[in-house]
């Protein structure tokens, strides 16, 4: 059996991909049983975070594998497979190792070094052992990478490479502020009350915010959510708890909000956030138009029928911020029929011209169901003011919890998955990160050593086991031979015989398990059975006794 995994992530698919293909804790589960009913599987493990979804297994075959596992997460992510693999990234054997330790180390994080993927690791493991599909490969590949991940972190400083996605979020809201000086005084609400959520009302309490507002769907969680952070022990801040039907209004009250729930549509609507912010300053609530579209948007008459913002100078309005995630086909065909009717000194004016761009966008948007979205990056430092916001607000969630049109809403500033995978595109690579890669590097290598040795114990032991055999049925032989032998002496004559096999067996097993564990060592378990001519029922016998063992010593293991 050999390791192989088969995912996508922030680095091979763009966030629109992501989203549409994330997976609630269901259909983990269901995906998991459906991998382990397939043929070439014999284990499985999701690992399912806001900016990757991986399926490990341990398969018997390559090729069956890959093409298997692909079609498992097309179907259970509700992406077509056509679409999905372009996006799709292979590993396998120590290549899928190497994989699965550099994202425990934080290495192949949107924000690199950041330390929450090791619990998610740990709930990937968890989870996998309660439906008991993690058996010994993907139990002891897990279990080292959590290991090799908190080596990193108190070895090196890989922690100052880059912040938890949260602390890089916040400090993209407070823009060229500290966090601690752009939090202070500040009204928080907090929706979800997950560990992402959590370690955003955490982290705010900490800064100093003067109130923390959880909500959540199950009200229990967060209230229990908000006597950590206000109770002994906690932060100290003022925290309380409401249901999911107040934060319509608690967002009239807030100054910032933080959203990661599990929830497949939308959490808070472009709508809902503008009557939060109405009324707070003169234009708050109302559209905003970037001074780049103001240069280019031709001043005609009945553009304010247009079902869309033209505004962009390549064309269609993909260059905006707000209008066109999960826009349609159809929708599309009602701005053809629009430019199509409009009078001849707007079509001379430029709407006629995009007719071309029009059409293409309505064939992709047949095709994948959607038009992703595109905005402006994130002003630098030295773009100038900021537009004053009164209404911060943090999307940690994906698929995406806040309505992606906010961004042209006055008075109100949105971060989520896409603008931070743009902001942390350039972030600076500190020293520690080859620090990090050579241990990566190290671990994979005593990993790959320990499973080949590890493989040919069973051959080991079975044939000790028929050496064993051999003394026993010699020493009833000699019995029969010399019935007057007595016990002292017969002892003696058996502990000769068993030294003389040991001294034989002890430098070709010594040497094969060291050979063993060398790159294509595993074939010299296969010698081993050939030349001695074991028994393979024998050695599948001691592997699955060596297997129930190790589920004994440890409860907390699933099984293959």
């Amino acid at each position: 059996m050999s390791l192989l995994v088969v995912g996508l992530s922030h680095r091979s698919a763009p966030v629109s991909v992501l989203e549409r293909a994330a997976l609630d804790v269901d259909a983990q589960a269901k995906l998991l049983q459906d991998t382990l009913a397939a043929e070439p599987a014999a284990e499985a493990a999701v690992l399912a975070t806001c900016n990757r979804i991986e399926l490990y297994a341990d398969v018997d075959k390559f090729h069956a594998g890959v093409a298997e596992l692909s079609t498992l997460l097309a179907r259970h992510s509700g992406v077509s497979l056509e679409e999905l693999t372009p996006y799709l990234y292979v590993h396998y054997e120590d290549r899928a190792v190497h994989h699965l330790f550099s994202v425990a180390c934080g290495l192949d994080s949107m924000v690199v070094g950041e330390g929450q993927i090791l619990g998610q690791i740990k709930d990937a493991l968890a989870r996998s052992q309660e439906l008991h599909t993690a058996g010994k490969l993907l139990n002891d590949l897990f279990q080292q990478a959590l290991r090799v991940g908190k080596r990193a972190h108190s070895e090196t400083g890989i922690d100052r490479a880059g912040q938890s996605l949260v602390t890089f979020g916040l400090e993209q809201l407070a823009v060229r502020e500290p966090v601690e000086t752009w939090a202070k005084g500040k009204r928080v609400l907090v929706i979800g009350a997950g560990s992402m959520s959590s370690l955003a009302a955490a982290t705010l309490a900490r800064a100093g915010v003067e109130e923390v507002v959880v909500a959540n769907r199950t009200l229990e969680r967060a209230e229990r959510l908000a006597e950590i952070l206000s109770g002994p022990g906690g932060t100290g801040v003022s925290a309380r708890a409401v249901p999911m039907d107040s934060v319509a209004d608690e967002l009239t009250r807030a100054d910032v909000a933080v959203s990661c729930t599990g929830a497949t549509g939308l959490v808070l609507t472009a709508e809902a956030i503008t009557a939060a912010v109405a009324g707070r300053t003169p234009t708050a609530g109302s559209r905003v138009e970037s001074p780049a579209e103001k240069a280019v948007r031709p001043v005609v008459a009945g553009d304010e029928d247009c079902p869309f913002d033209l505004s962009a100078p390549g064309g269609f309005s993909v260059a905006g911020e707000d209008a066109v995630a999960g826009m349609d086909a159809a929708t599309l065909e009602q701005h053809a029929a629009w430019v199509d009717n409009a009078p001849a000194e707007r079509r001379e004016s430029g709407p006629q011209a995009e007719a071309g761009a029009i059409a293409a966008l309505v064939t992709a948007a047949s095709a994948s169901g959607r038009v992703p979205e595109l905005r402006r990056p994130s002003p630098s430092p030295s773009a100038g003011p900021a537009r004053t916001a009164v209404l911060a607000l943090l999307d940690l969630a994906m698929p995406r919890d806040i309505d992606a049109a906010v961004h042209r809403v006055d008075g109100v500033r949105l971060v989520d998955i896409e603008s931070l995978a743009e902001a942390s595109a350039d972030a600076p690579m500190a020293d520690d990160v080859e620090m990090v890669r050579g241990i990566v590097s190290d671990e994979v290598a005593a990993f790959g050593a320990a499973q080949r040795a590890a493989h040919i114990t069973p051959t080991v032991v079975a044939l000790r086991t028929m050496a064993a055999d051999v003394v026993a049925g010699e020493m009833a032989r000699l019995e029969g031979r010399l019935p007057g032998l007595e016990d002292k002496q017969r002892a003696e004559i058996t502990q000769t015989v068993r030294r003389v096999v040991d001294k034989l067996l002890h430098a070709p097993t010594v040497r094969v398990k060291q050979l063993a564990s060398e790159p294509g060592g595993a074939g010299y378990a296969d010698a081993l059975r050939t030349l001695f001519d074991l028994d393979p029922q024998t050695v599948a016998a001691v592997s699955r006794a060596d297997h129930t063992n190790n589920e004994n010593d440890d409860p907390n293991r699933g099984r293959a």
